[in-house]
């Protein structure tokens, strides 16, 4: 699960760190899925697969983020959490990579960062103190297995009514 809480990194930007942790009970892995930076999303619209978003730390209000600092462990580059209340900036923008029209939710998914092209990916890697055992998420240049990702649970809003006509709509 993709998990963020606000503990800084020792090394690199300095900023919130996110991990890689399995407990399925853990409040610090729910994110909220918004519009690119400066663009607005409607609740109940479909992610398209190409689509850019962000992704927000609901415990936090930071956005994940990525940028030219090497990871801590890896040396991979750095994935962190950024902003404040939501707001950050074009660094905070992934690109959803999945087959299809749309992101499904029992789907896996890729996030691919806008402006760097990693790929979000979680491997081996683990941190001692004070974060032991949780596991390193960075950017990957390439595609891999380590890069999947799948919504485990949440709130996931009906599709809006202008996405339904779209979808369903048969002309005679």
């Amino acid at each position: 699960r993709l998990h963020s809480h606000d503990v800084r990194y020792g090394s690199g930007s300095g900023q919130q760190s996110v991990t890689g942790v399995s407990a399925a009970d853990d409040g610090n892995s729910y994110w909220r899925v918004r519009g690119r930076t400066a663009a607005v999303c409607e609740r109940g619209t479909p992610v398209r697969c190409g689509q850019a978003i962000r992704l927000t730390h609901l415990g936090t209000g930071r956005n994940l983020h990525s940028h030219r600092f090497a990871s801590p462990l890896s040396g991979n580059q750095e994935v962190s959490a950024f902003g404040e209340a939501g707001e950050g900036d074009y660094l905070d923008d992934w690109t959803v990579v999945c087959s299809g029209t749309y992101w499904a939710r029992d789907g896996e998914v890729r996030f691919q960062h806008a402006s760097t092209d990693v790929f979000l990916s979680v491997t081996g890697e683990q941190y001692g103190r004070p974060i032991h055992g949780q596991k390193e998420v960075h950017g990957m240049a390439a595609s891999s297995q380590n890069n999947y990702w799948k919504v485990m649970e949440g709130i996931f809003m009906q599709p809006s009514e202008v996405f339904k006509a779209e979808r369903y709509h048969a002309e005679l």
